[in-house]
Parts: C-alpha cells; structure tokens; sequence
C-alpha cells in the first residue's frame, strides 16, 4: 500500500492508487465565523445544510439539515435539469430557513462546500471535470464540463446568490470535519457500500504538484483505495465476484473489504458448499444462486444472534436464500460469515496502517510516536461491531501494543456534510 501510494504521488497512473491532489490546502482553522452552505450529492440522495460558525468560541453554533430524492428520470436527463432541480432545492431550502432576510453585503454571495462522489478531475480547490457518473447515473452533456461550472449557472437561473468555494468528496470532507474538533487528525476512511480513504500529505512528498505550492505546505490526498490490488491474495470467489461485476479488473480491494460485496462472497461460498458437500442437505436452495440474494446487513445480523440453537441465523437463511438448516449447519453459515468479514476488517486495517507507515517515514518518526485519530464513517463500520474489532485487532498487531495506543481509530457519524461547509468556509474568498 505505501509503496503504491508513492508511485501515485509521483505521476498520474504510475501505480493502482490514483492519489488524487484534493487542492484542499488549509483546513479550517476554528475562527472561521458566519453562515455556511453544504450540498451533498453521493447517489440518488442528496442534503443540503446551513451551518452556522461562531469562531473559536462558538464553534459550531448550529446546522439545519434537509434530504432531497433526485427524480429517476433526472439521472437520464440533461445536465441543465440535473442541475436545476438541484438549484431549486437549495433555493427553497434558503428561502425556508430565512437566508434571503439575512441580507448581503453588496457583490457578496452565500458560500457552498459541494461534496460530489462521482469520479471528477479536480483542477483546483473550486473546480473539477467529471470523467464519468456511476451509481446508475447516465446524465447526457456532462463528462468533460465543470461540475462546479454547471453548479454555479444553475444557481444563477434561480436568481441564488451563492457559488461554489470548495468542491471535495465525501472523504476529503469527513477528514475536514473531524480535523476542526481534533486536531490529531491525520486519516479518513469511509467504509460502507463502497470505500476510499484520504489523508494530510506533506506538500515535499508531492511530487506531481510540479512546482504548484500549497499555502500551509500541506495538501489532503484522496488515495482512491478501493482500486489497490497489489498482489491481494485472491480465492476463487473473490475472482468469480469481480469476473461477474460491471468493472471487471478494477477496485479490487474495494471488492474485498466493502459492504457491497461481502454478502455476495459468502453467498457464492455457502453455493459451493451445497453443492458440493451437501451443506443444506441433498437440494441446493434455488434462491442460493441467485447473484446478490443475500445482504452484507444478513452477514451482521447473523452474527449478531447469541440464542443456543441460533433462531435469527435459520430465519435470515430461510427468508433470503429458502434454506432450511439444522443448528450445526447454522453454525457453519456463522463461522463463513465471521471467516470474510474477519479477513475485510484486517485488510482495511492493514490498508489503515500502510497509509499511517508511508507518513511516519516520510516525517521521519512525527506520526507513531503520537496522538494521531483516524476518523471512520460508513454504514459497514458503524453497523457491525465485529468488523469494527477486527479493524482494530489488525491495527494492533501491525504497529504492535505499545505504538497502536497512539493510533486513535474514530467513528465520525456523517461527518462529511459539516466538513465540506466548513471548507467552503476555509476557501472563502471574502476572508483576509
């Protein structure tokens, strides 16, 4: 991980990790002071917040939060009436909660944090191109424009006065707000359907910024770490996984460690056990082979059941895939689940300590030998207590006893939403 991580550093797609440059230079500070916007477009859901700073007093004085659904035939719209209905919605929002009576100074706009988790060529801290929508987005006009661009023009045929100040993914963002509470943090990892994580790189460690100087001589790298494959031992079902998904060859790690697909291994493991050794008995469950049948939250919830003849465990079983099990066949369903969730937790956590060792080495010794928080979101990560152990249980013997005690692992419960409003308010262009 960490030698793949320097290959990205060096040059754009030198290595399997892209390392993207965030351009996100100063975090916040805690002076920052007034009201904020944030908009959070991650799939078919999206939230917009107003956040109100008060300094280094008052902190965060409050937010307000509202949840919006993008219409399906707006994901196969134009660009123009994606960005429109997404203008009008923060319109509305602004106007309900009472920005346009708080008024402007003349020539001054409202500003927004726009957290967007499609793939973006960021150009600058205010600007990106989208390379391609995914999550079932087929928006025609798009790719190649500014997403930032096509923001700001919406919001201009609203008659909004507000733009954009920061454009950043969801995990650039949850680092930001973890890092305005806490200083020691270093790290962000989203773990959920899908996972990246991010981290605080020195700028002299940077070589691909070509001469470009960040002001605080650092810069937040989005590593991108769902596409790490570096010689991952694979087993068959992880291969068939992959053969089977719409990026053959790509996010291999992803593959491995993520909420979308460890149900789907375990489900192709339990086929091959019914098949082959007779697991449910003499039929093979239909249901069992059908892709996708059985849930990562399934996985949790079975191993979530103390109960001595495991009730909860030949329930799932029966509703998702219709198999009908004794109490021994149950426990070996248990012991596979535990067998790939085990194995996705110590791999994130093996990828949490390459990340942790690229930057103690390249400070020479300022990360390990203190306090450093590694801030952690994600439905997976927050759902499922042994995932969480296993996390730290490999953390712990990578690093050893003694040094994993500085190493703060965090969960940040949707902390992306305050974070990319405060980096708006970090990136303002009416500050100083």
């Amino acid at each position: 991980m960490a030698a793949e991580m320097r290959a990205g550093l060096v040059s754009d797609g030198a290595g399997d990790l892209p390392m993207i440059l965030s351009y996100v230079d100063s975090l916040p500070s805690g002076d920052e002071k007034g009201a904020f916007y944030a908009l959070d477009l991650g799939g078919t859901n999206f939230r917009v917040l107003k956040v109100q700073l008060g300094g280094r007093d008052g902190r965060v004085v409050e937010t307000e939060l509202q949840y919006a659904q993008i219409p399906q035939e707006l994901m196969f719209g134009t660009t123009e009436e994606l960005f429109d209905f997404i203008a009008s919605e923060l319109a509305r929002f602004v106007s309900k909660e009472g920005g346009r009576s708080l008024h402007l100074p003349q020539g001054k706009k409202w500003e927004l944090g726009f957290t967007f988790s499609f793939p973006v060529k960021q150009t600058s801290v205010d600007s990106g191109i989208l390379i391609k929508w995914t999550k079932g987005f087929s928006v025609s006009g798009t790719a190649g424009r500014d997403v930032v661009a096509c923001l700001n023009e919406a919001m201009e045929r609203q008659g909004l006065d507000m733009r954009v100040s920061a454009l950043v993914n969801d995990t650039v963002a949850t680092l930001a707000g973890a890092h305005y509470y806490d200083e020691d943090v270093m790290v962000a990892v989203i773990l959920g359907t899908g996972t990246n994580a991010c981290y605080i790189e020195r700028a002299d460690a940077i070589p691909k910024l070509q001469g470009l100087k960040p002001r605080s001589g650092k810069m937040i790298i989005n590593t991108e770490w769902g596409a790490f494959s570096g010689g991952l031992p694979l087993t068959e079902f992880d291969k068939d996984v992959d053969s089977a998904s719409v990026n053959p060859g790509e996010q291999i790690f992803e593959k491995t460690i993520s909420g979308m697909y460890l149900g789907e291994i375990v489900r192709r493991i339990l086929l091959k056990m019914a098949k082959d050794n007779a697991l449910f008995g003499d039929s093979v469950p239909q249901k069992l082979s059908t892709p996708f049948i059985l849930g990562t939250p399934c996985l949790c919830a079975m191993q979530q059941d103390d109960t001595d003849d495991l009730t909860a465990v030949g329930a799932i079983l029966s509703d998702a895939t219709g198999a009908q099990s004794s109490l021994k066949e149950r426990e070996v369903v248990v012991e596979v689940c535990d067998t790939i969730v085990r194995r996705a937790g110590r791999l994130a956590g093996a990828g949490i300590v390459g990340i942790l060792q690229k930057m103690e080495e390249d400070s020479h010794g300022l990360v390990l030998g203190r306090r450093t928080v590694v801030a952690m979101d994600g439905g997976l990560y927050e759902h499922y207590p042994q995932y969480r152990r296993y996390i730290q249980d490999a953390v712990t013997e990578l690093l050893g006893q003694k040094t994993s005690e500085n190493i703060v692992i965090d969960h940040n419960k949707d902390g992306s939403g305050i974070g990319a409003a405060l980096l708006a308010a970090a990136n303002s262009k009416y500050v100083g």
